[in-house]
């Protein structure tokens, strides 16, 4: 498959999900793809604190900006709902695009039975949940980012989340329903080029 060059000004950002890091099959994947392409990358290792990783972030697009370049995010499960945020609430945000990937669309729901002490996924890190990250993700839940900038992509086969509602929490934006696959969304290679066309757009 022959896809088109990529502009020279953006900065592709990975917002991983809960307990996960840089070290996630998805995070490594796109940064052998976008070395090889030249594309600027980053992938912050998130604190567990939901309104921490979104200085995180923010830092990140801030220091983009200043350089020139515009952001393009990649928000996964509980990243999804970062990116989701950061695309309602940002003055960057209307030279920014997203692609959520089977994003966590009620977070402070989904994850209120995670409050206790977790091993991250892929080190040997404690980290707690709180009842107080709970209820800073319920009150960073809602935003209205424009739908012509966000893409949405849900797994049928998602184990942990409803696919159905991920599309009908964003009805006005483009979808990309994989039939099938997980909450990790392991096929991702079989995806990207349809993640990146809309990534590349202006």
């Amino acid at each position: 498959m022959t896809l088109n060059p990529a502009p020279s000004n953006l900065l592709f950002i990975y917002i991983h999900g809960f307990l996960s890091s840089p070290e996630s099959s998805k995070a490594r994947q796109l940064a052998q793809w976008l070395a090889a392409e030249g594309i600027a990358y980053a992938c912050p290792a998130l604190d567990i604190s939901p309104l921490i990783a979104l200085d995180q972030i923010e830092q990140i697009i801030e220091e983009a900006q200043q350089r020139g370049l515009h952001p393009r995010l990649i928000g996964s499960s509980l990243g999804g709902a970062y990116a989701t945020h950061l695309m309602s609430h940002l003055p960057a945000r209307t030279q920014m695009r997203a692609v959520l990937i089977n994003p966590a669309v009620a977070a402070a729901r989904d994850l209120a039975s995670q409050v206790g002490i977790h091993k991250s996924w892929h080190s040997d890190a404690q980290l707690e949940f709180t009842n107080q990250h709970v209820e800073d993700l319920r009150l960073l839940q809602g935003g209205d980012p424009d739908p012509k900038r966000l893409m949405v992509v849900a797994a049928t086969g998602d184990e942990l989340l409803d696919w159905k509602e991920m599309v009908d929490r964003f009805p006005h934006s483009e979808h990309l329903v994989v039939q099938g696959s997980d909450h990790g969304l392991s096929d991702f290679e079989v995806h990207w080029p349809k993640v990146r066309e809309f990534l590349l757009r202006p």
